[in-house]
């Protein structure tokens, strides 16, 4: 009898001890779950939160690209001594308000159903400006303004006449081939009828565009012309013309960056070799107002 109530109790022991280790297990195993489910609550706000982060960015560099500003890199000579060859600039394309072609393939979204522009400004004469090229909307052209809408615009004798007042200009220098100006050719201020002075680059004054007839600009158009003046495809030429209003993308500002590039036919290097950055950067161009 005492062997059975003996049995009875070891029996009710093992019983109490393996409910203690299964409650022990199944508590372990709620607390696990309860675990996996508070690391999959945590993960899945930071993984929402990261997709978000990113989309702002994305719509924040989309909105400063398209409203406000935009890089560009100069190319070609044509608005020498104001800009070189291997200038990079930002354009700030809020100052004329926004069009067609302020948008990233613009002109291949909108086509023509985007006229004019919102909240649209007038630009100024001597404003140097970024626009789509009239007779190539694929081809970005960066020129100064020297005709508004109304105006008679002619070049005589290498100087330029607005409504038949020649827009003074004074010799600074005369060329030695050391800096891109070459023997003999010469650099004037000219000076705008709103004040605005700026330099131009003159080879001669009988050169092909040295002499044109007077043009009178179109409403809602303007007239362009490089500071290279006899080294610029610009208004003055049939290939481009007068430049409608929404073809205008921004008003160049201030230069960021600069190197010397292939300039005056001298190959110093690309801007991704670093080792040669000491001699390759005109450093002292680096966040120039543009004039």
């Amino acid at each position: 009898m005492s062997d059975r109530k003996q049995n009875a109790e070891e029996s009710g022991a093992n019983s109490d001890d393996s409910a203690i280790e299964t409650s022990k297990n199944s508590a372990s195993a709620a607390i696990e779950t309860a675990i996996e489910v508070s690391e999959e609550n945590v993960t899945k706000p930071e993984d929402e939160s990261w997709v978000k982060t990113v989309g702002y960015a994305l719509l924040i560099a989309l909105t400063v690209r398209t409203i406000l500003f935009e890089p560009f890199n100069i190319p070609s000579s044509s608005m020498k001594p104001t800009l070189l060859i291997g200038d990079y600039l930002f354009v700030s394309k809020f100052s004329y308000g926004v069009g067609r072609y302020s948008f990233p393939f613009g002109d291949k979204i909108f086509g023509d159903s985007f006229e004019g522009r919102i909240l649209g400004s007038e630009p100024e004469r001597g404003d140097v400006i970024v626009f789509r090229k009239p007779t190539d909307t694929s081809i970005d052209y960066i020129k100064r303004l020297v005709g508004l809408p109304g105006d008679t615009i002619q070049v005589s004798q290498g100087q330029l006449y607005i409504n038949g007042t020649v827009a003074p200009r004074e010799l600074v220098r005369i060329g030695d081939g050391s800096d891109g100006l070459r023997l003999g050719e010469k650099e004037y201020e000219e000076t705008l009828p709103n004040g605005v002075k700026h330099l131009i680059w003159e080879r001669s004054d009988t050169e092909g565009a040295d002499n044109t007839p007077p043009y009178v600009v179109p409403a809602g158009y303007y007239f362009f012309m490089g500071d290279n003046r006899d080294n610029s495809q610009d208004s003055r030429f049939s290939g481009v013309g007068p430049v409608p209003y929404e073809n205008l993308i921004g008003r160049a500002d201030v230069l960021f960056f600069s190197h010397r590039g292939d300039d005056n036919g001298e190959n110093v290097g690309d801007w991704w070799e670093i080792w040669k950055w000491p001699t390759m950067i005109r450093f002292g161009r680096i966040f120039n107002v543009i004039n």
